[in-house]
């Protein structure tokens, strides 16, 4: 019972992180490391792209257009980049080099009946990641979670399908049991994703459907995760920073 105890303060222990501020971007909503060019890719809510160094040095800025930016991340089979806008519950397909628009992805709202992306002006995608095998994951942004029977509008990941098309479908639905799931990102075969409202930092098991760990951050609003090739973790803050984590800080 003792090593069980320990073990539960352990998952959720608040650790002395001391995050780094590297640069100021503005209700920065979701970021991207490329490992090809060493980049930091960052968006916001109100349609603007950022490129910058992992030392946090801007070198471009890129005004996409009136969309509500909520997450990106690079999918290196196709070397595009996928952003999730919120509101419009779609997947916008960029050009890597030149940030430039070349297609949009609707995604259906209805799984089993259940309409999950609800219309709403405080809910919606709030987050994508994508995994090795290419297969592609939304955050649905929610303060409602469900136990054994899905709810419409619940704070839930969802695997879609091909975005060869105008529209995809959901494919499958996983209920992690957190709510406000703002960041996602895979790193060594675990999804780690944040939690917004709760200032959490998750290790999950997507193909068990099981957290793995959790560790409490510092508060802020976390929008946004991803990890370099050098040890940094980076999360955007929708309070306009971007900030730098070492991974042997948080013990993952």
């Amino acid at each position: 019972m003792i090593q069980k105890i320990l073990f539960t303060l352990f998952l959720i222990s608040s650790l002395n992180l001391n995050a780094k501020t590297i640069a100021k971007i503005p209700e920065a909503s979701g970021i991207v490391y490329i490992a090809k060019t060493d980049m930091l890719i960052v968006v916001n809510d109100e349609g603007w792209i950022y490129k910058l160094t992992p030392k946090g040095d801007i070198k471009r800025k890129f005004f996409l257009g009136k969309y509500d930016l909520e997450g990106i991340t690079y999918d290196t089979k196709n070397d595009k980049l996928l952003v999730a806008v919120e509101g419009k519950e779609s997947i916008l397909i960029l050009n890597r080099a030149s940030l430039e628009l070349e297609r949009e992805v609707k995604i259906k709202r209805k799984f089993d009946g259940v309409e999950i992306l609800k219309k709403s002006k405080k809910t919606g995608l709030e987050a994508i990641a994508i995994d090795e095998n290419g297969d592609i994951y939304v955050s649905n942004q929610s303060k409602k979670t469900y136990d054994k029977k899905l709810k419409e509008n619940a704070s839930v990941i969802l695997r879609v399908g091909s975005l060869k098309k105008k529209k995809t479908k959901i494919k499958e639905v996983y209920n992690h049991g957190y709510i406000d799931i703002a960041g996602m990102t895979f790193h060594d075969g675990y999804l780690y994703m944040t939690s917004d409202k709760k200032n959490l930092l998750i290790k999950y098991d997507i193909k068990k459907n099981k957290t793995i760990k959790k560790i409490k951050l510092d508060k802020s609003a976390q929008e946004g995760i991803c990890f370099d090739n050098d040890g940094h973790i980076y999360i955007a803050d929708d309070n306009g920073a971007i900030l730098q984590y070492k991974t042997r800080q948080l013990r993952i």
